[in-house]
């Protein structure tokens, strides 16, 4: 198919090529974009056919709008390198006359895990997703966080796309190489927002009472408590972090604002 599959990468040997496989089901090019892994992410990619591209990390979705200009195809399809097309959304990719379509936009729903359960509860499911969209027509926004691909005239697919989010609860609340709460908190500092001393309590309490409560927590045993407290976890630190930049002048100039991660 007339598809171009895009990565975006940082130091994902592990889960690249697997990625890059299931990509090749429906595309026939593939385009990383790696923003200066430390391990083999770019030398796996490039043994299994993929064009590999350079550039320093810009933020979630203007990082994914970076791999548009390589791209030989009018169709894109965009994963994390830990996502995977199941075997039903292949089929009804491949099913897909994208050459007569009236849509710009196809959205699938993720199935997120947690090791190898599959969490439902917290909004984790259909947590549908724009991924696969003309490239003339739309793009992910210029967003440093939580990228999305904007659309009113897309369609909703009916199979699943995987997402081996954490590898274990310890993850969950640490996941390696990933700081949410200093990079949601740099994110608010650049934004000129500001927090007082009350900020981190409400936003962490609350957090957790919306996701616990609202969105189904409870309902998900031990890993939906698990979640709405790492959720909340984050939420607090990145105030508590935001707060400190305002009142703390040596973190503040210790902090490379350049730097997402």
């Amino acid at each position: 198919m007339d598809i171009t599959g895009i990565v975006t990468t940082l130091n994902e040997e592990e889960n690249i090529a697997d990625c890059i496989r299931s990509l090749q089901q429906v595309c026939d090019e593939v385009i990383v974009v790696d923003s200066g892994s430390k391990d083999r992410t770019v030398e796996v990619a490039q043994s299994l056919g993929a064009k590999t591209y350079t550039q320093s990390y810009l933020g979630d979705g203007i990082q994914k709008n970076v791999a548009l200009q390589y791209t030989s195809h009018l169709w894109v399809l965009s994963l994390d390198a830990d996502e995977r097309l199941s075997p039903e959304l292949v089929e009804e990719i491949r099913q897909i006359d994208l050459s007569a379509t009236p849509y710009e936009a196809f959205a699938v729903k993720r199935k997120n895990f947690v090791g190898s359960r599959w969490i439902k509860c917290c909004r984790w499911y259909p947590d549908y997703l724009i991924r696969l969209y003309r490239k003339d027509k739309t793009r992910f926004a210029d967003v440093k966080q939580h990228a999305f691909v904007p659309s009113k005239n897309y369609k909703k697919l009916d199979s699943a796309l995987i997402h081996f989010r954490y590898k274990n609860i310890g993850d969950v609340f640490s996941k390696p190489e990933r700081n949410y709460s200093t990079r949601g908190a740099k994110i608010l500092y650049l934004k000129g927002k500001r927090a007082n001393c009350f900020s981190p309590v409400l936003h962490g309490t609350g957090a957790f009472f919306v996701n616990y409560f609202i969105r189904g927590g409870i309902l998900g045993g031990i890993d939906g408590l698990s979640l709405s407290l790492a959720i909340a976890n984050n939420s607090y630190l990145k105030y508590a972090k935001l707060l400190e930049y305002q009142r703390d002048p040596k973190v503040l100039e210790a902090e490379d604002f350049d730097q997402v991660w």
